[in-house]
């Protein structure tokens, strides 16, 4: 997930034209920005996956197919960026104080928190499918998509649900203030990569249980369960398998992002701006 929390403030209580088209800017060019960083950076995210994997990298696909899943990534980005974004902003705006400006970061580590709830509701079965996608390289999307609804339900969409919200929040609560562009994208790739690393073994779990055949005591969804199995097996190399090349992604993707943001941004606002 790239940085997205930057250069939006929380909309006023009354919103005026300008007002209102600059808030939907912000939020169509967070979505644009956020399926360029998805898609450009995919082949990375592979490569962590299948390191995540069970069966291991090679087993998994190894550099085969680098591009499987992307169909359920491209489709489930947008929506999933923008959920966040309009979710965000909107309790930042509920929660809108003008108390002491030592309660700001909590303000937008709650509404960061309540932005991953509800974009993961987007997020994680487009996760799961591009994920089991991305180790079984020959299986096609929709057919992957079909056979968790057909065998597990609309619940086995929704597994990782717990782990992937607890991921997202934690990552997320780095940044808690507006900054310029460049303090964005140098602080942004450097706060990013540290909490990626950090953050590496929440990941794994979520990979192993979005992974984990039905009806295993892993698919239940447990984060613990699902760490402590991992460190039973693997040890500490396991629980941080694929840390380099999420690390490299999320960093690479806050410059990616910031740029495609600003980009599009400013079109759209440029386009509002001559439209009557």
């Amino acid at each position: 997930m790239p940085n997205r929390l930057s250069h939006l403030g929380a909309p006023p209580a009354s919103f005026k034209i300008e007002d209102l088209r600059t808030f939907c800017a912000c939020n169509v060019a967070g979505g644009v920005a956020g399926v360029a960083v998805d898609l450009i950076l995919f082949p990375l995210d592979t490569i962590k996956t299948r390191l995540q994997s069970p069966q291991g990298f090679n087993k998994a696909g190894g550099f085969r197919g680098i591009y499987a899943g992307v169909p359920s990534a491209a489709i489930g980005s947008f929506p999933n960026a923008a959920a966040f974004f309009i979710t965000y902003e909107y309790v930042k705006w509920f929660l809108h104080t003008d108390s002491s400006s030592y309660l700001m970061p909590v303000k937008h580590m709650l509404a960061a928190s309540a932005g991953e709830v509800v974009a993961c509701l987007i997020r994680v079965p487009s996760e799961v499918v591009k994920q089991r996608a991305q180790v079984s390289a020959s299986s096609r999307t929709f057919q992957i998509f079909s056979n968790i609804l057909y065998t597990e339900g609309i619940q086995g969409l929704y597994r990782g649900y717990k782990s992937t919200v607890l991921r997202e929040a934690l990552w997320s609560w780095r940044q808690d203030h507006v900054v310029d562009c460049w303090q964005s994208a140098v602080c942004g790739a450097f706060a990013g990569g540290f909490a990626a690393a950090v953050t590496t073994p929440l990941d794994v779990a979520k990979t192993r249980i979005m992974l984990a055949k039905a009806g295993s005591s892993t698919a239940s969804g447990n984060v613990l369960s699902a760490l402590h199995g991992v460190w039973r097996t693997q040890g500490l190399s396991g629980l941080f398998a694929g840390v380099f090349p999420r690390t490299a992604a999320i960093s690479l993707g806050g410059f990616i992002f910031l740029g495609a943001y600003e980009q599009t941004r400013s079109l759209l606002l440029e386009l509002g701006r001559a439209s009557p």
